[in-house]
């Protein structure tokens, strides 16, 4: 059948009454994605509705009668939530943030842009596929509730991610439902006249248009492009079709659309953001469109551009491994973005430079993840391990610095508590807390108040929400093809409950649990201390290993004559995320470290009541600690990746058996587990707010959003005047770096000092025609190793004291807190008062010309034993 196409096009929506209007800007406003209020308020309207349209109030409006408008207007219970819910709305619009008291000089204007290839702010906005997004969203809401004047630019996928179904014999299948984002919480941009605001970028083939939705995220305007639109052909319009579907030639096309056309459609809004944050390397041709703006603008060389441009880009890597990054052959770079350069008149060759590790990987392939790092002010690991590893990896970007030195640093990721915390437990925070356990301004000592809830008022609501989460399973049940028709033996709600969900990626080991199905079985079926795991995730679709976890689950499933003690949900979202981590007793993960990165689903648990038990890795290598939780092995990284399967496996059962299960079922008289509450209250108090995006915000505002922010401005105010003179500082000190010597080293440590005190290193430095407000002084201090390498090294500025004939004396003082054999060596580095000179500038001058491989192999001025 011949399709007919639409000459014009027109909207039609739910008109609502004047009493109601409230609703219009309740539903349109993705707060009520945490606030348990309005969204309470919109099942009271039809609980059905509510649940078939998968959460979506647009939908669940528009599907409203008139009588039902009538019924709401009449009902007074609904008119006094609707007002409450609108006027708490507004309050929170209006209120005087964080950000405005921390930077009362700051210019709101000045936004800072925040790209990424998917956002998960609610499953009924379905272009998220897991943990990047879920993060990314968590992100905009906390920096909605600090005030951050901050805009999020992304994609508008027509079909999103894929949805998940399981076949009989447990094999994942895949289907791409088609979205009409005219039925969602986002509106199309327009401009004055009325009509939709598109931009358009130039591929080699033709020139691709794009317009722009909107989604207000509390304070925080969060802007998608669409390429489905009718000047584009059937091709161009799926570029925007699916998340991380299609070829090479499709993901370097949606990446020139986030990061190009991302920077024309803020322009094309009057948006000019003096900070752009790629978060991770997806949208890093930003870049060239920025240069492109400020050449345009000023009249300015690339280069020129470029370095302004960098002053004020912020980067973010969220991988751990190098196959995890973008890379493109030199042959589909030079297709997409030769008009590009061109326009810049960047040649090529020099262009592919910055996407390498060095000069010499003339054949090497496009890495986005180095191409970001070398046009930006900051570099971000997502947990302190994480940060440790991704030094590792790039080290040799940096050849002159030690791996410790490496200017990647951590921030480590957080969630947002209003999120993903439950109503009852919500309540119990307004009880105990009041409500400044939702600012995340407040001082994390508030959540100390956590010891001071009885214990039977948590194990009530722990006890209620995991009985939430079987009924929800119970009812899953009888959809998924995989199950067996027994919905009333599925689970039992008084048993300890496990959670594992996530990405089923190979290094994830979602079977590990399964080694010794023989003992699992046992500790499952335990007659005294039953226990229950609950499953969940995807698999990429092209990941048969995944699938084949997924497939050997269902198995395990199937074949349990018993009481089923293991089940699976199909097609995890973030609905179903919210349901498991209230639910759980405990959350399972169980990686080969230390290949995640960070991971956040474990701490979505904290401030429902759960516990966590992990590997050693991403954020749980730092969040670990006796009593809040239990840690699955050691830190051990073993090359045998069997033998490493086997000690963590052994290691879980053994905490499964003999410490989580006897604490969980050891009640008191009133049946209450008094060793399990207190454990959950530390985890609660301790690490609730310390992995919270309320203090990750903060910290990227303290440590990337601002410095960056004051480089650009600094750099681009008085006709950049200050630019030109930081070029020519830059110059003389290429120029004059090799005269930088560090002549003498003196110290009074005596090759011995007692632990708990220090001694004073003095050192002189000829700097050339330098001065010493050019260079930092620093002593690195570590462990010295068995080959005489430093470890887990540590940087200690010494102090100008004097200068005479071009020699400049420097004086600091070495704390000794920690027995062992340390060793230090100095250094001099550049330095500048705004600009992040250990990237812009990575020029390092060494005592006795140290040496870098793997680590510090000579050099060492002094090495000392400290005692006790």
């Amino acid at each position: 059948m011949k399709h007919i196409k639409y000459a014009r096009t027109f909207e039609v929506s739910q008109e609502l009454p004047k009493k109601l209007s409230g609703l219009q800007e309740l539903v349109y406003n993705l707060r009520w994605t945490w606030d348990h209020e309005t969204k309470l308020m919109f099942k009271s309207i039809n609980k059905v509705l509510w649940t078939e349209s998968n959460h979506n109030p647009i939908a669940l409006i528009n599907n409203l009668t008139s009588k039902d408008l009538m019924s709401l207007q009449a009902d007074r219970g609904f008119m006094q939530q609707l007002k409450s819910a609108h006027k708490n709305l507004q309050k929170y619009m209006r209120a005087k943030s964080w950000f405005e008291n921390q930077f009362p000089e700051a210019n709101s204007n000045e936004k800072i842009a925040y790209f990424c290839a998917e956002f998960g702010i609610n499953e009924c906005l379905p272009i998220y596929s897991g943990g990047l997004g879920i993060l990314a969203g968590d992100h905009l809401k906390a920096a909605s509730d600090l005030g951050i004047p901050l805009v999020g630019v992304g994609l508008l996928y027509s079909r999103g991610y894929f949805r998940q179904f399981i076949s009989p014999d447990g094999w994942q299948q895949e289907k791409y439902p088609q979205y009409n984002y005219h039925e969602m919480p986002i509106e199309i941009v327009k401009s004055e006249n009325g009509q939709p605001v598109q931009i358009h970028v130039d591929f080699p083939d033709r020139r691709v248009f794009c317009r722009i939705w909107k989604a207000q995220v509390g304070r925080i305007s969060l802007y998608l492009l669409d390429s489905n639109v009718l000047e584009n052909d059937h091709y161009h319009k799926s570029i925007t079709d699916t998340l991380y579907g299609g070829n090479e030639d499709m993901r370097i096309r949606q990446e020139v659309i986030l990061g190009i056309g991302g920077m024309k459609a803020l322009k094309a809004l009057n948006i000019t953001p003096a900070v752009c944050h790629m978060n991770e390397g997806h949208s890093a041709f930003l870049t060239l469109e920025r240069m492109r703006q400020l050449m345009e603008l000023n009249g300015l060389s690339h280069h020129e551009a470029r370095e302004l441009v960098s002053a004020g880009n912020v980067f973010t890597t969220h991988t751990p491994v190098p196959a995890g990054f973008d890379l493109f052959h030199n042959e589909l770079i030079s297709k997409y973005l030769i008009k590009v350069l061109n326009k810049l008149h960047m040649p090529f060759d020099e262009f592919l430079d910055q996407g390498r590790f060095n000069e010499y990987e003339s054949d090497g392939l496009f890495n986005m993840a180095i191409y970001a790092m070398s046009n930006t002010n900051s570099i971000n690991g997502v947990s302190k391990l994480h940060a440790k590893v991704s030094q590792d990896m790039f080290h040799q970007k940096w050849p002159n610095y030690s791996i410790e030195q490496v200017p990647i640093k951590p921030v480590t990721n957080g969630v947002h508590v209003e999120t993903w915390v439950s109503n009852r437990m919500s309540k119990l925070f307004d009880r105990y807390m009041g409500d400044s356990w939702r600012d995340p301004s407040t001082d994390s000592s508030i959540w100390n108040a956590i010891y001071d809830i009885p214990d039977a008022e948590i194990w009530n609501i722990r006890e209620n929400q995991r009985a939430d989460l079987i009924r929800f399973c119970r009812n899953r049940a009888a959809k998924q093809q995989f199950h067996k028709p027994k919905a009333g033996a599925i689970l039992d709600p008084r048993v300890l409950t496990i959670g594992f969900a996530r990405r089923f990626a190979t290094y994830k080991r979602a079977t590990l649990i399964f080694s010794d199905i023989d003992r699992l079985r046992s500790i499952l079926h335990h007659s005294e201390k039953p226990v229950q795991i609950i499953f969940a995730g995807k698999s990429h679709p092209r990941d048969d290993g995944g699938k084949k976890y997924i497939q050997e689950i269902v198995k395990q499933i199937q074949n349990d004559d018993g009481p089923q003690r293991i089940f699976f949900l199909e097609d995890y979202d973030m609905n179903i995320a919210s349901k498991l981590v209230q639910g759980v007793d405990i959350w399972l993960n169980n990686p080969r470290r230390p290949l995640e990165a960070s991971g956040t689903s474990g701490m979505k648990v904290l401030c429902n009541g759960g516990l966590n038990c992990s590997i050693l890795d991403g954020w749980w290598a730092e969040g670990y600690q006796p009593g809040a939780g239990w840690a699955i092995g050691d830190e051990e990284e073993y090359s045998d990746p069997g033998y490493q399967d086997w000690l963590d496996s052994l290691s879980l059962y053994n905490l499964m058996e003999s410490e989580i299960t006897p604490m969980f079922y050891h009640r008191n008289t009133h049946g209450i587990p008094e060793q399990w509450l207190k454990m959950v209250k530390k985890s609660m108090a301790i690490l609730t707010p310390a992995f919270s995006t309320g203090r990750m915000v903060k910290d990227y505002t303290n440590e990337h959003y601002m410095p960056a922010n004051n480089a650009y401005q600094y750099l681009n105010k008085e006709d950049r005047k200050h630019f030109y003179q930081f070029k020519d500082w830059r110059d003389k000190l290429y120029q004059e770096w090799q005269h930088v010597v560090i002549r003498s080293v003196e110290d009074q440590s005596g090759n011995r000092v007692k632990k708990t005190d220090g001694f004073n290193v003095n050192a002189e430095v000829a700097l050339g025609s330098l001065n010493h407000e050019d260079v930092c002084v620093q002593a690195v201090i570590g462990k010295v190793g068995v080959n005489g390498e430093l470890n887990d090294t540590h940087a200690i500025d010494l102090s100008f004291e004097s200068s005479t004939d071009g020699v400049f004396r420097y004086t600091g003082f070495i704390e000794c807190n920690a027995s062992g054999s340390w060793g230090y060596v100095l250094r001099v580095l550049p330095k500048h008062s705004v600009m992040n000179s250990e990237i812009h500038l990575p020029l390092a001058a060494w005592e006795q010309d140290a040496f870098f491989g793997s680590n510090i192999e000579h050099g060492l001025s002094s090495e000392m034993k400290l005692v006790s």
